[in-house]
Parts: C-alpha cells; sequence; structure tokens
C-alpha cells in the first residue's frame, strides 16, 4: 500500500507497520503468527490541503479487494484483512461515507467488508518493509501480478 500514495503531491511520508493489536512494538513475526490481534497497515502523512483525505480514501479503495474478509489475494489471516482506521470524527463520517458511495456503486456483486474502525497505536515496521517496492521492485512487481492483485485492480478499476 505504499507505491499508491508515495511521491503523490501531498504526501509527507508512508510508513508501514501494525497497528490494532494487542502489545507494543510487534515484529512481523509475531504479527504475521496471528497472536497480536495486529493488521499489516500503512500510516499516510498528508497535506489535506494538497491532498485530501477523500483522495486518499479513493486510493486505498482501488488498491484492495473490500470484499474480502480473510485477507488480501494470497496473503491470508487477520493481519492481511483490511481496515480503514480514523483519528477523528470527521474521518470517520467520510470513511463510512465513502464506503456507502462504494456499496451503492455496484461495482462489486458481493458487500463491501472492509471496516472503519478507530486508530490505535501505529508501530512502524522493520526497515526491510519500508518502501519493499523500492528495495526489491522486481520482486514487488511479481507478487503483484502473480497475487491477483493488478488483475483485480485492472478489471474493477480499469
Amino acid at each position: 500500500m505504499v507505491k499508491p500514495f508515495d511521491e503523490q503531491p501531498g504526501i509527507l511520508k508512508v510508513v508501514s507497520g501494525y497497528t490494532g493489536g494487542t502489545i507494543e512494538n510487534p515484529t512481523y513475526e509475531q504479527v504475521c503468527s496471528g497472536t497480536t490481534g495486529h493488521y499489516e497497515a500503512v500510516q499516510i502523512t498528508y497535506e489535506p490541503n494538497v491532498f485530501p483525505y477523500e483522495k486518499l480514501l479513493e486510493i486505498f479503495w482501488q488498491q484492495i479487494d473490500p470484499t474480502d474478509p480473510g485477507g488480501q489475494f494470497y496473503d491470508r489471516g487477520k493481519s492481511y484483512q483490511t481496515a480503514i482506521f480514523y483519528h477523528n470524527e470527521t474521518q470517520k463520517h467520510l470513511a463510512e461515507e465513502s464506503k456507502k458511495k462504494l456499496e451503492e456503486s455496484g461495482r462489486f456483486n458481493k458487500p463491501i467488508v472492509t471496516p472503519i474502525l478507530p486508530a490505535k497505536p501505529f508501530y512502524p515496521a522493520e526497515e526491510y518493509h519500508q518502501h519493499y517496492y523500492k528495495k526489491n521492485p522486481a520482486h514487488y512487481e511479481r507478487y503483484h501480478i502473480g497475487s491477483g492483485r493488478a488483475g483485480f485492480i485492472k478489471t474493477h478499476w480499469g
């Protein structure tokens, strides 16, 4: 989820990490074990007057399968489930509004299951996870295509 947001005007920083779980400073191995309750997530610092929150939501929806309750593409389990984490009531309202609009669009033939949850502490992932698409471009692209994500995005968003 870093690449679609990274280096856009108004995006100051995109950090890969973990949120929503029960332990402080989890490791990747702990999160993947499914015992911490964390989601793999990105934290985006942005300038709202240049890149509004609504644009973050729009791009987010276009990168995921919002109808899959079990994870994303090849990645299965709680840590890979999609979610929107809001930091205030305005964000919550806008996220709920965008989800409703997507549900009503008829773009998907299954229910939109991505939850909208209050933000919890965010813990940056290990350095080797940060900007993975830049550090390992060939692997990233093979996975993007091989997992079905690229095809899904093309099918549903053009």
